[in-house]
């Protein structure tokens, strides 16, 4: 099992680079994620104008949390809701289990949510001798490895169907023998529906909380979170504060947004609004509703000038095009959230002074801000995070000795010529056939890739040389 730790950082990615086959498995999801997400966007033109919409109705309803928690309250309370509120991860896991408890729970199904992951639900229920079961495909697929997800949308990314295919005959009661997808997932459904008719509790997430309704919506593909929370007697969601829109209106571009992004489809085949406990003559829901709303560092990012970030719908997008996400994949992160948006959220989620390195796992190229449905200036954001480490003295004193050397040297534009010229001198001396494999102080990039062989002149040359020819 995977350490999880963002401290461990550098580490996770040099045993990520390790593996001869993870690149190819993660890029052969994400090419595929890329490629239809361009697709769909090339069919819907006004994609554009949606994602202005989106944008603003976050940057509203973020601005105004205040207001619409408590409409969001008092609306999901008079549908029958009872409202519990965490300010952190442990005290909303607690909440959770809390009501478990009372209920005597020996089985409970949990449908896939990221903020579930990210208060550490999974550990908590299985600390209590719960049975937790994982319904969604890719959950139950890591679940049975004892795997954490590896991506927010695709959390099995990492395992290759052969994987799959001997976790499903070691694990499963009726296991298939074919290979063939369609039969491992009819395996899969075997070995799950009787969960989802024995669970004494259901849980899910909440894509978008609805304030004037106080319903909460969840967008799935399969249909394992209507399973997961229509048996059961008690059904439990969890959600953080950022998930609020005003109303329906509000959150019918964020809902065109999101699917496009996240998997390139026009719709999801299920979104689903739950409106509270099962009422008088309907034949099947709940009969008690929990809603417990997480703030986990939400205001904190408030008050930190983060705020833009709290606009993200859990997309994946930015993940999907990410060049450094495709070499190591999102166990490396050694945070739930891993990727751009990951390495934004986790110094909040945990610490700056832990995950610092995270902030400098981008090349800051800004395909991430351009992917984004709603606009989120993840290059920004990450440079602000980077300075406020740099302010706080969380960078190696090697690095800080480095860069101040190199401020002095660039302010000075002669001196800065003069060492252009002698590193490209210097560089071609460890060049061959055009690559250079090894050279002092460069292991981290040569360690395990080729550095291109730079020209024989600097830019500068090049660029004076041209200004000449053209007088």
């Amino acid at each position: 099992m995977h350490a999880n730790k963002p401290e461990n950082f550098e580490q996770n990615v040099s045993e990520a680079l390790s593996q001869p086959n993870l690149k190819a498995v993660i890029r052969r999801t994400t090419d595929k994620a890329e490629a239809k997400r361009a697709e769909a966007i090339a069919n819907f033109p006004e994609f554009e104008n949606a994602r202005i919409q989106g944008q603003k109705v976050k940057d509203h309803t973020i601005k105004y949390m205040a207001h619409y928690l408590a409409e969001f309250e008092k609306n999901a309370k008079a549908q029958g809701a009872i409202i519990h509120w965490a300010s952190d991860a442990e005290e909303a896991s607690r909440k959770v289990l809390e009501i478990c408890r009372k209920h005597e729970a020996k089985r409970i199904t949990r449908s896939k949510s990221m903020l579930g992951e990210e208060i550490g639900l999974s550990h908590a229920l299985d600390n209590a001798d719960i049975d937790r079961v994982e319904t969604d495909l890719a959950e139950h697929i890591i679940q049975l490895a004892g795997d954490p997800p590896s991506h927010i949308v695709w959390p099995a990314m990492h395992r290759s169907r052969e994987d799959v295919i001997k976790l499903f005959r070691e694990n499963h009661k009726d296991p298939t023998y074919s290979e063939e997808i369609i039969e491992l997932v009819r395996s899969a459904r075997r070995d799950l529906r009787t969960k989802f008719l024995t669970a004494d509790i259901g849980i899910s997430g909440s894509n978008f909380l609805l304030a004037d309704s106080g319903s909460t919506c969840t967008v799935t593909n399969e249909g394992n979170a209507e399973l997961t929370t229509t048996p059961p007697k008690v059904h439990i969601v969890t959600a953080g504060i950022e998930k609020l829109v005003p109303s329906m209106a509000h959150a019918v571009p964020l809902l065109r947004l999101l699917t496009r992004s996240a998997t390139g489809g026009e719709i999801t085949q299920y979104i689903t609004f739950h409106n509270g406990p099962k009422r008088q003559g309907d034949v099947d829901g709940p009969e008690e509703y929990h809603i417990v709303l997480v703030d986990n560092g939400r205001t904190k990012m408030l008050s930190e000038g983060m705020e833009e970030m709290l606009r993200c719908i859990r997309c994946g997008a930015c993940m999907n095009h990410c060049v450094v996400y495709k070499h190591i994949g999102g166990h490396a992160y050694g945070s739930v959230y891993p990727g751009p948006m990951g390495s934004v959220l986790t110094p909040h989620l945990n610490s700056l002074k832990v995950a610092n390195k995270q902030t400098h796992a981008c090349t800051l190229n800004g395909r991430c801000e351009e992917v984004c449905p709603v606009k989120i200036p993840l290059p920004k954001l990450l440079r602000s995070l980077r300075a406020k480490s740099w302010e706080k003295k969380y960078e190696p004193l090697t690095n800080r000795f480095f860069l101040k050397g190199f401020a002095f040297i660039a302010k000075r534009p002669a001196l800065f010529q003069l060492f252009s010229s002698c590193g490209v001198i210097f560089m071609r001396l460890f060049s061959k056939k055009g690559w250079i494999r090894s050279m002092p102080m460069t292991s981290g990039w040569t360690r395990n890739r080729d550095l291109i062989e730079p020209g024989t002149q600097t830019f500068m040359q090049q660029y004076k040389k041209m200004k000449k020819a053209q007088k």
